[in-house]
């Protein structure tokens, strides 16, 4: 049912006057009444009878009104649903504990007005995906892997440069360690079993190997956070790197050390997708915040791959 002819009904039903009812819509009377003709002729009955003083509603008019009414509530809200502004803005962070988690909840806390939907997607390819299609209004990523540009519709600014940590047991040989130089990392093993090939942070643990000659195994299961953290407590010989952000509990009896490292110090790169055309005006003042609240990207003594977007 037209949406516009439905309108038109009400308006000449509060009106009471197809001239009226012109005026108010902003169109023709010839307009209303090939309108009012037209649902009619849909509906089967007649909806108004035509008198010297107005158009008053038939019996069938009257059934009709509350309904018609109904549907332009119900369109009203459905365009609201999506309109930019009234729906939340639609966030994709890789991990509920991540420095990109966190990086959220201070935008909460500073805009409690803005609604937010947070989401966490697989890999860069499925986020641009979600980004292009409009399922997802941002992304946080490390971009941009190598060989893989982003399409040009899509926006990237870097927000973040999370230094990396050492995380060992209690009885790992640099545990007692206030910080480690990346050649002291030498010949140790670094156990991380979540790095997935392909990904953006497969790729940037690629470059690390590279650059640093660091033994980085991928080896077993991936049993999550709390199964690395249970492993890496119990075994002397490996540790694993987390990110400064990454916010982890874990029980006081594992004893596990956190430890910055340096010489230079290895940065995570936390980059901000957007599509270039996103009307959401959300996502200004998400980009106004982070670019206000975060700072230290390409800092004298860090390092982070060269294909990593550096703005």
């Amino acid at each position: 049912m037209d949406l516009e002819v439905v309108r038109t009904f009400v308006a000449v039903a509060e009106a009471g006057q197809f001239q009226k009812a012109a005026a108010d819509l902003s169109i023709t009377q010839q307009a209303v009444s090939k309108r009012i003709a037209a649902l009619e002729s849909n509906l089967g009955v007649r909806l108004f009878t035509r008198a010297a003083r107005g158009a008053e509603l038939t019996i069938d008019g009257q059934a009709f009104l509350p309904h018609a009414r109904e549907l332009l509530r119900v369109a009203e809200r459905a365009g609201a649903s999506v309109r930019p502004g009234r729906r939340p803005l639609r966030v994709d962070v890789i991990a509920s504990r991540s420095a990109q988690s966190g990086l959220m909840r201070g935008f909460h806390r500073a805009h409690p007005e803005i609604d937010l939907d947070v989401m966490m997607l697989f890999d860069i390819e499925t986020a641009v995906t979600a980004i292009r299609s409009g399922a997802i209004d941002v992304s946080f990523r490390a971009v941009a892997a190598p060989g893989r540009p982003l399409p040009e519709d899509i926006e990237a600014v870097r927000v973040l440069d999370e230094p990396l940590q050492l995380l060992t047991g209690p009885a790992h040989a640099l545990a007692g360690a206030r910080s480690v130089t990346v050649a002291q990392l030498t010949g140790h093993r670094i156990w991380m079993p979540g790095i997935a090939p392909g990904t953006e942070w497969g790729a940037y643990y690629d470059d690390l190997v590279a650059e640093f000659g660091l033994t980085i195994e991928v080896t077993g299961p991936n049993f999550g956070s709390d199964a690395l953290l249970d492993t890496i407590s119990d075994t002397p010989a490996l540790a694993t790197f987390m990110g400064e952000h990454t916010r982890l509990i874990w029980p006081a009896d594992h004893g596990l050390r956190r430890i910055p490292v340096t010489d230079p110090m290895p940065v995570y790169p936390h980059s901000l997708l957007w599509h270039r055309d996103n009307p959401h005006p959300a996502l200004a003042a998400l980009r106004t915040h982070l670019a206000a609240t975060t700072t230290g990207k390409d800092a004298a003594g860090t390092w982070a791959p060269g294909w990593v977007i550096p703005r």
